[in-house]
């Protein structure tokens, strides 16, 4: 079948269920007249009947599709899916409308004008065309490419007695009502597009596993039926604490439904779900067992000989109960694996996958272990609006505290952390050996073979580390750091690949942020290590630095090393290796009240930034858009152009900048289309037909760089397809702990690996003349008070070692072309008007060139600011308006301040947009 007989046969088969709809909805109508004609008693007998004849027909339909085959079943339960949409679409929509209210109502500062709330919420300017055979065929790759992530995203936990894969007799009983409400993504704008997800059962059927029918049929009766949601609802439902999902009572499970079960067989599986959203955190009890799923637990491992644990979570949960229970034999980790990951952990399951992912953050036993949980959460000052968080554990995040901590003591790490930084197992073995190194001043490089010495195909993840000296009293250094990774090909039962893993000497290098202002290879021994994991270190290398060497420029620019942080230091106790008894964090001293200096920073206008000049507007030099294709960004060129715009013109450009770019057609500047999200195109206040992919969570753990290019390269040649011109992400904060409510949307807690993932996503889809804007530029790790304004305290060397380090590898490796700041204020400054962030260090130092836009627009956050100090764009959904009218009345009071930062905003905007596939 071609795509157009393709598309010709799904509007048919639409109309058909749209047609069957209105009939149903109209018999409905003219039984709810002649029953309100009735008496009461009448009415009453005849809605007992009806809601009978309900149930036997529900109950005739689900006999109909068990005698169904197994391809005709799927089209009915697609048809059945359709069916249920198109009749629940009255209801969704006034669902929708309330909700859209009420968000605006408490988020909003000022209230949103109808106009622009009605344009958000219908989608008028989304233009992206997803219908036409172009657009289906880029879906249907970007589809396939999706399961493909998750078939090597997907981390074996554990395998005891040979629990996995499943043999072709085996036959499963699956219980809990979490494996019928799948989290494919978490909520917000980093969700997954699952239109066409793939449910857990189906997926089983399609690979040949056998599960205990009946089982599932009685937990899918007690399950809500959802999965995953997406855009505002899921976001308005996190605001009101309503993502949590639990088990029923462990009355439920009758001995009646156990003795069947165990009838069937003694093999188990329990679904373990948790779900994430934008706009909120998970509290440190919500990572713990709810105690309806640890009874289900307790009841199965007690009934079951053969219990494998499905781990459906974005964030590092608590997993402790896995080693509780001796019949607990197997555990995988899926994460939020996106619309079709349930095929290939289905694959997995049935061994025709060997799994080959890693994971990307510490499981510790107690997540509130992390010294970083300290101060993670909900801290509001006493006297100003404002709200803050200390980041006082300095570099010490994830596996940098817990290998650093426990250096030397086995023990208290056996206890503190159940799978490290990096873990996964396979269903094979591997041996590895390094064949070369070369060790040079500069660079260097490690050749490992890997050999395949088990029965069966797999892959395998080589992970390099550096240890690093450390002298007391000194620049603060973690025990181990990752430097760099690869992957091998699938390799056959004996056979072997050399992996070449290279990297600069000076990536072993620190911030010293009090003394030299600089990055330093101190003198002495320095190891690199080849792990499985951060802790499970297989071969090392030794490298001896004679004299200290000071970096005192970037390597690639040129420009000089200085501390742009200082007054974001917040004059905390920050944790030292020196000292840990004396400097963990603790909440026993936590000033609530803002000084006076700070109040007077907080409320401070914005320092008019060197270089403004008198602008001229309005000009006519005969110039378009597209004669620019090609120049410098600095060509002079580029200054008559802008000088043919108005300053009204440039203005709008500025402040209506939500999902898109204004087209001034006079001057040949198309209006472009700008989008989310990290997991695909989707848009906040509607759905887009798109592909759905994993979260970036997902991503990472592949630890494929050539993967995570294919993704990224994908979606890039979907925009193409489908109109859109700018792709809201990648997303790169830190799990700074297991807590963030959008760590499912971001790849890990650690900078490197987080930088190349997000590196290779952003050159794939900017191959494709598709515009990134890597997010959320800077700290964004926590959602709560993120949206009001949170001021964020951090100590220079993490900042730049840690915080910054993912977004300077994309710039650096991906040539990135577009950012989005974060809403987080930098000290006192909003990252979206901060001049050091933007200017001094993403533009100066790493040498960016292209566009930054704002996060969504709130209150604190002003268009005047922002084009002064590098931030180009406002993301203003709802008061775009607003924004214009103040800039105007800045621009007319200081047309010489404004007006070059309206032609500087304008030159970034514009240059970004010559570099995507519509000029090409």
């Amino acid at each position: 079948m071609n795509f157009k007989e393709y598309f010709e046969q799904r509007k048919q088969r639409k109309a058909r269920i749209v047609d069957e709809v209105k009939r149903a909805k109209a018999l409905e109508k003219t039984n709810k007249e002649a029953l309100n004609a009735l008496s009461k008693d009448e009415k009453a007998s005849r809605i007992k009947q009806e809601k009978i004849a309900r149930k036997h027909a529900k109950n005739a339909h689900k006999q109909d599709l068990k005698a169904m085959e197994r391809k005709e079943k799927r089209t009915q339960k697609k048809e059945d899916k359709i069916y249920k949409k198109v009749y629940n679409r009255p209801r969704r929509a006034l669902k929708w409308g309330v909700v859209v209210i009420i968000f605006a109502f408490i988020t909003v500062q000022y209230g949103p004008t109808i106009n622009n709330l009605y344009r958000a919420v219908t989608s008028k300017d989304v233009s992206a065309n997803t219908s036409t055979p172009e657009a289906i065929a880029a879906r249907l790759h970007g589809e396939k490419v999706s399961e493909e992530i998750v078939e090597e995203g997907i981390v074996l936990l554990k395998n005891e007695d040979h629990s996995l894969p499943f043999s072709s007799t085996d036959k499963v009983n699956v219980f809990g009502t979490a494996a019928h409400e799948i989290r494919y993504g978490g909520g917000g704008s980093g969700a997954s597009n699952d239109t066409h997800a793939i449910d857990l059962f189906e997926a089983f059927d399609q690979v040949g596993l056998e599960y205990n029918k009946d089982l599932a049929d009685f937990y899918k009766e007690k399950s809500s039926g959802g999965s995953s949601g997406s855009g505002l609802f899921e976001v308005v439902k996190g605001l009101l604490g309503k993502t949590s999902i639990d088990e029923p009572t462990i009355d439920h499970l009758s001995d009646e439904v156990l003795t069947q079960a165990k009838a069937y067989s003694n093999k188990a599986v329990i679904v373990i779900s948790s779900s994430g959203t934008e706009a909120s955190d998970f509290s440190l009890d919500q990572l713990k067992l709810s105690d309806n799923r640890r009874a289900l637990i307790e009841k199965v491992a007690e009934n079951f000989s053969d219990v494998t644990i499905i781990i459906n979570a974005g964030n590092a949960i608590e997993l402790g109960f896995i080693e509780e229970y001796d019949t607990i034999k197997s555990a995988v980790w899926i994460g939020t694996p996106g619309p079709f990951g349930t095929r290939a952990l289905a694959n997995i399951l049935m061994g025709n996958i060997n799994p080959s992912g890693r994971l990307t953050s510490t499981y510790a036993y107690d997540p509130s272990s992390s010294p970083a949980s300290v101060n993670f959460g909900d801290f509001q000052y006493d006297n100003t609006k404002f709200a803050f968080i200390n980041y006082e554990e300095g570099i010490y995040v994830g596996y940098r505290f817990y290998e650093t901590y426990y250096l030397g003591n086995e023990e208290g790490y056996a206890k503190a952390v159940q799978y490290p930084f990096g873990y996964g197992l396979s269903y094979t073995n591997f041996d590895w050996n390094i064949v070369s190194t070369d060790l040079n001043k500069d660079t260097i490089t490690v050749n490992v073979e890997v050999v395949n010495t088990g029965d069966v195909a797999g892959k395998d993840v080589v992970q390099a580390y550096y240890s690093a000296p450390y002298y007391e009293g000194g620049i603060e250094k973690s025990a181990i750091n990752l430097v760099t990774y690869g992957k091998t090909q699938t390799l056959e039962p004996g056979a072997r690949e050399t992996l070449t893993l290279t990297f600069d000497v000076r990536d072993m290098a620190s911030y010293d942020m009090n003394d030299l202002e600089a990055y330093v290879l101190e003198h002495g021994l320095y190891t690199i290590k080849l792990g499985r994991n951060v802790h499970d270190i297989a071969q090392s290398v030794e490298y001896t630095v004679e004299e200290t060497v000071v970096y005192q420029t970037d390597k690639d620019t040129q420009v000089a090393y200085e501390n742009r942080f200082e007054y974001a230091n917040g004059a905390l106790t920050y944790l030292s290796r020196n000292d840990w008894e004396n400097t963990f964090p603790t909440l026993d001293n936590l000033n609530t009240t803002a000084s006076d200096i700070l109040l007077e920073a907080l409320s401070a206008p914005r320092v008019a930034p060197e270089g403004s000049k008198n602008e001229t507007f309005g000009e006519d030099h005969g110039l378009k858009l597209e004669d620019l294709k090609g120049l410098d960004y600095d060509d002079e060129t580029w200054d008559l152009f802008l000088s043919q715009f108005t300053a009204n013109e440039l203005i709008e450009l500025v402040t209506n900048g939500a999902y898109k770019t204004v087209g001034i057609e006079r001057l040949g500047v198309p209006q472009t289309l700008l989008m989310d999200g990290p997991a695909g195109f989707s848009y906040f206040f509607g759905s887009l037909d798109t592909a759905g992919y994993p979260s970036e969570i997902l991503v990472s753990s592949t630890w494929n760089q050539e993967l995570a290019y294919t993704m990224g390269e994908a979606i890039g040649r979907e925009g193409v397809a489908y109109g859109i011109q700018g792709w809201y992400a990648p997303a790169m904060n830190l799990h700074r702990t297991a807590q963030g409510g959008r760590n499912f949307e971001y790849f890990s807690e650690d900078p490197i690996l987080s930088g190349y993932t997000s590196a290779n996503m952003t050159k794939g889809s900017e191959d494709q003349g598709v515009i990134v804007f890597m997010k959320h530029f800077m700290m964004n790790d926590q959602e709560t008070n993120a949206r009001s304004g949170i001021t964020v305290w951090s100590n220079e060397q993490a900042i730049r070692e840690l915080y910054l380090k993912p977004f300077e590898i994309t710039v650096k490796e991906g040539g990135a072309t577009g950012a989005m700041s974060s809403f987080s204020l930098i000290g006192t400054t909003w990252a979206g008007a901060n001049t050091n962030l933007l200017q001094d260090i993403l533009r100066e130092e790493w040498g960016f060139v292209g566009m930054v836009s704002s996060d969504a627009v709130f209150g604190f956050m002003k268009a005047e600011d922002a084009i002064i100090s590098g931030n180009d764009l406002m993301l203003d959904i709802l008061t775009p308006k607003l924004q214009e009218r103040s800039l105007k009345k800045s621009f007319k009071s200081n047309p010489e301040l404004y007006g070059t930062g309206l032609k500087q905003s304008a030159h970034n905007i514009f240059y970004a947009i010559l570099q995507t596939y519509i000029f090409d």
